[in-house]
């Protein structure tokens, strides 16, 4: 049976890796901002590994088919923590050491999948194969995404809690942040569709993927190269 054959499956597995991943983030920044004093993402039922509790229908259908996307903000009210901006800090930071911490373990399991499953049913393989890549790869590609500096993702949030200066770059990334981003989603999608078609030049003009790349190969590699150590 040939690969594309084997598409139905891949897209499952996908926003199987989706849900897990962007439910482990959003979990993560509701539990901290909770130990944190802020009772608000528990009144808001948050506070709970459901991932309905958590998805945004086009960010999680954006996800799943371009591989950049977003889940409903966790609402928190910082005026509640016992240490303002540290409170900020660790809630803000949370789902990237979360989504970091999952990447390093979610690769051993496909290391195990790929290097031992073979004797499995074809289509079994390849979803589980599948499954598990993606856990590893969306794990880290969100980590690094929600490093970005552009409102509202988590990297805006860090430099709030961090900057006390209030000067015109930072108004201009919480104001613009959120357009800049779409516009970059968007630009990643029209090469990627492009690339798809055959027109591999597109690749080059992919800001968005070219910037993923690179965060990704400098995240990833400890984890790639430490469990590569292992006699598997």
């Amino acid at each position: 049976m040939g690969m594309n054959a084997y598409y139905p499956l891949e897209l499952l597995a996908s926003f199987f890796a989706v849900v897990v991943v962007l439910t482990l983030h959003e979990f993560s920044h509701a539990f901290v901002a909770y130990r944190c004093g802020d009772p608000t993402p528990k009144w808001n039922r948050r506070l709970t590994l459901n991932p309905l509790r958590h998805f945004d229908l086009v960010g999680l259908l954006c996800f799943t088919l371009v591989g950049f996307g977003w889940a409903k903000p966790v609402p928190i009210n910082a005026d509640n923590f016992k240490k303002y901006r540290l409170g900020l800090g660790l809630t803000a930071s949370a789902g990237i050491v979360m989504n970091y911490i999952c990447a390093w373990l979610f690769f051993p399991l496909y290391l195990v999948v790929h290097l031992y499953g073979s004797a499995m049913p074809e289509f079994l393989y390849f979803f589980l194969e599948s499954l598990t890549y993606f856990l590893f790869a969306y794990s880290l590609s969100f980590c690094v995404f929600n490093l970005l500096p552009l409102y509202p993702l988590d990297g805006f949030r860090i430099v709030d809690a961090v900057n006390r200066r209030r000067g015109k770059v930072y108004r201009f990334l919480r104001n613009y942040g959120h357009y800049i981003l779409l516009g970059l989603i968007v630009e990643s999608f029209i090469c990627d569709m492009f690339v798809r078609f055959g027109i591999m030049q597109m690749a080059n003009f992919d800001i968005l993927g070219w910037v993923m790349k690179f965060a990704t190969d400098i995240f990833g590699w400890p984890i790639t190269a430490l469990w590569g150590l292992i006699p598997w």
